[in-house]
């Protein structure tokens, strides 16, 4: 059976594009897009369509041949993953029954990674074919992982196709971009992503695209589960800001980032900050006689939240910038959140 209906179809055209190439298709694609773009999902396709024996007239891998059986287990000799440490599989990173705590493990990609990449590249593949490389994301190199890595793109293992995802290309090194053709990933048309969404449960997918920017695979996220409700339980806890103590509010925030599930989410305080950038921005925008972007499904209630109060919200808003420069490592995170919430109540007219 083809894999091919797990594609959504504003990826298609770059999917053709790659099918078009066949024999000649780069030894090195930079897949370029903003995160929910998708273009993880296709670098996956695409890895898992370069090694499968059967393919099918549309070049998607036929999900039951051998190749595609060790490829669906990770355990495809001729598939080399290479990601940061932190996002490695969960059953590698539990710490062993001793009670001792385990160390943090590293957000970027080592040079010792690309070293054991190169190593397994200079023997042969497993069936004779094409053998993949898939760096992700690539911005997470360090600078001596990037110099290893630029030294195999300048001289590839013979079959070697190497894939490099990022969302932050002016991150890499330049050197590393001209020896990849880019392939940019476009935020999809709304009305393409609006039926996309509908079809996968999506009550309000008006509401959820437009909180994620336009990107469907992200605000895929928002549809259900954990991210979903956090959503929900934010949007909440704003419009009772007026009437609640922000004091208050910052402890409830504080338990829920130590919750058990809050990285497993990927809920964070940065994460947090950004939500309340984009909620002070819509109620200045709907304060103004404009519409909403971020929250429309809150809309009616953030609207006469903010009405009358359109400059004081957009002063709020350019203030809270200078927050998220250190939401990511606040040295007090209570009182970050306190100072923060303080200040957001006071500048749109709460307690």
């Amino acid at each position: 059976m083809s894999v091919a209906a797990d594609l959504p179809p504003w990826l298609m055209p770059l999917w053709a594009r790659a099918f078009s190439q066949g024999a000649r298709l780069p030894h090195a694609i930079l897949m370029a897009g903003a995160p929910g773009s998708g273009k993880r999902l296709f670098a996956e396709k695409l890895a898992q369509s370069l090694l499968c024996d059967n393919r099918d007239a549309q070049g998607f891998a036929c999900g039951v041949c051998g190749s595609c059986g060790w490829f669906g287990a990770a355990n495809h000799p001729d598939m080399h993953r290479i990601v940061p440490a932190s996002e490695e599989a969960e059953d590698e990173a539990e710490a062993e029954d001793s009670g001792k705590k385990e160390k943090k493990k590293s957000d970027q990609i080592r040079i010792d990674q690309l070293r054991d990449m190169q190593a397994l590249m200079e023997i042969s593949g497993h069936q004779g074919g094409r053998r993949v490389v898939l760096i992700d994301p690539a911005e997470a190199m360090n600078p001596a992982a990037a110099n290893a890595l630029l030294k195999s793109l300048e001289e590839p293992p013979i079959d070697a196709v190497f894939l490099l995802v990022t969302h932050a290309p002016r991150r890499l090194l330049p050197t590393i971009c001209s020896r990849c053709q880019v392939w940019d990933f476009p935020v999809p048309d709304p009305a393409v992503a609006t039926q996309w969404l509908q079809a996968r449960g999506a009550k309000s997918p008006d509401a959820v695209l437009g909180f994620a920017s336009g990107l469907p695979l992200a605000a895929l996220t928002f549809v259900e589960g954990p991210l979903a409700e956090a959503r929900q339980r934010f949007a909440k806890d704003m419009l009772s800001l007026p009437k609640t103590d922000p004091l208050k509010l910052a402890g409830q925030w504080e338990t829920w980032l130590k919750g058990k599930d809050a990285d497993k989410m990927g809920l964070s305080m940065s994460l947090l900050v950004g939500w309340l950038q984009r909620w002070l921005s819509d109620g200045a925008r709907l304060a103004a006689g404009s519409s909403a972007r971020f929250f429309r499904d809150f809309a009616p209630q953030l609207g006469a939240l903010s009405a009358g109060r359109s400059e004081n919200w957009i002063a709020c808003y350019n203030e809270l910038l200078a927050y998220r420069r250190v939401a990511q490592h606040p040295l007090n995170a209570r009182l970050f959140l306190e100072d923060v919430l303080l200040r957001v109540a006071r500048g749109t007219g709460g307690k």
